[in-house]
């Protein structure tokens, strides 16, 4: 060290412009810079008069004159940038070394709110051999110089921005001895319009178009398939814009797991529409619904979606035979039509040839009537059944675009939250 005495305090003076943001590696969990780095200190005893030797500086070769071991802790790869051989040495006995560096380092990366992220990267210089109490370092100007200098130097426009420089001094204890460091903090914010205009606004438009689905009519076919398009439509953008998301070992960002949410909810309302289709097409062949279901779904979750009750009707049209036609015919034409014939002759009870023929006719007339009226009470009550299978199904229907239409806000009222925040 140039130093009178050996128990002499070596002072030197750091200054840092950061010249361009070459890049941020998620996953490697590394940032790339390129700096431009300044040392300034002064050799005891040395110095000449500028008026006598004519000049007052003179640059030396930096393998001949020595110069402080100052490294930067987070260094993770070889130095690649240029080397400038010489320092300069002015008649005060001032050093003055300026030198470019491409620096990276390691850098605790957490995405947890891409594409809206800041992150707080460090540059820590120090000494590798030298106590704090052989050489102290030392900020020559403040964090707001260095920004603003950095600013105005910048030729990079990444997808990254320069956004606050932090600079802090920091003793560490190591072993028997304090080094002494400084510390600066490049907080670093992530320009999102990239992401918004490819991944946000898509999936929002998909998750749309799924949502209005619910207009379509529930008994259709078309609704389904409309459905199975926009979850394969939807799944071509996830695999096509998977480049697109930072990946980490720990960290996933909230827009994968809206991404995700959003997924199961599109399969979920193809699931309910599926559901619903099938009871449509086959409610006739189920039992009666169970009568807790029945209050559950049309007495109370009804009016909560805003699904009036639909009031059923118990009356049955019987057409009289016009004027001029028997009896007989008459009713058999009706027996034909509304009640099969098989099933007419098994209900038919045999004639007693000794009644009078109006006897007779008479009970034949009711046998069939008997028939009839067997006949239309079954289909009625089978017809009640699947009319109410249907009014549940449309409930269901209503409760789950309403559910729906639910988590879609949540979820972006959630991932708005994080990104503020």
């Amino acid at each position: 060290r140039p130093v009178r005495q050996f128990s002499d305090v070596l002072n030197v003076s750091i200054d840092m412009t950061v010249v361009g943001l070459l890049g941020v590696d998620e996953k490697k969990q590394c940032l790339t810079v390129f700096i431009w780095l300044v040392l300034e200190w002064y050799v005891d005893g040395l110095s000449w008069d500028e008026k006598e030797c004519g000049f007052s500086r003179i640059s030396l070769l930096r393998d001949t004159f020595w110069v402080p071991d100052i490294h930067i802790r987070e260094f993770m790869e070889e130095d690649k940038s240029p080397k400038t051989p010489y320092v300069y040495l002015y008649n005060t006995g001032r050093v003055f070394d300026d030198k470019p560096i491409r620096v990276v380092s390691s850098c605790k990366l957490g995405i947890h709110s891409f594409p809206f992220d800041i992150q707080n990267c460090t540059l820590t210089f120090g000494s590798y051999l030298y106590f704090s109490d052989h050489l102290m370092l030392t900020a020559s100007t403040t964090a707001a110089e260095i920004l603003n200098e950095s600013l105005k130097v910048s030729q990079t426009k990444t997808e990254w921005e320069l956004v606050d420089i932090q600079v802090t001094p920091l003793s560490k204890q190591v072993g028997s001895g304090v080094y002494a460091y400084i510390v600066y903090s490049l907080i670093l914010r992530r320009r999102p319009i990239l992401y918004v205009v490819n991944l946000i606004l898509p999936s929002i438009f998909l998750v749309s178009l799924d949502l209005f689905s619910f207009c379509l009519p529930a008994q259709a076919v078309d609704r389904s398939a409309f459905k199975m398009t926009l979850i394969l439509g939807y799944t071509v953008f996830l695999l096509l814009m998977n480049d697109l998301l930072p990946v980490t070992g720990n960290d996933v960002p909230i827009l994968n797991a809206y991404f995700s949410l959003s997924f199961g909810m599109m399969v979920a309302s193809l699931l309910e529409t599926l559901f619903i289709v099938h009871v449509h097409f086959h409610s006739c062949q189920f039992s009666v619904p169970p009568y807790w279901l029945k209050v559950l779904m049309l007495q109370y979750v009804a009016p909560v979606v805003r699904l009036p009750q639909r009031k059923q009707s118990n009356r049955i049209t019987v057409s009289l035979p016009q004027r001029g036609e028997g009896p007989l015919t008459s009713v058999a034409v009706t027996a034909s039509i509304v009640y099969p014939k098989e099933l007419r002759n098994l209900h038919r009870d045999p004639v007693d040839p000794e009644l009078n023929p109006v006897h007779a006719e008479m009970k034949r007339l009711s046998s069939e009537l008997t028939a009839i009226c067997g006949h239309l009470d079954k289909r009625f009550k089978e017809s009640k059944s699947s009319q109410d299978w249907k009014n549940i199904a449309t409930v269901i229907d209503r409760l789950t675009f309403y559910l729906y239409l639910l988590l879609c806000i949540v979820s972006f009222i959630t991932m708005i939250i994080v990104w503020y925040k």
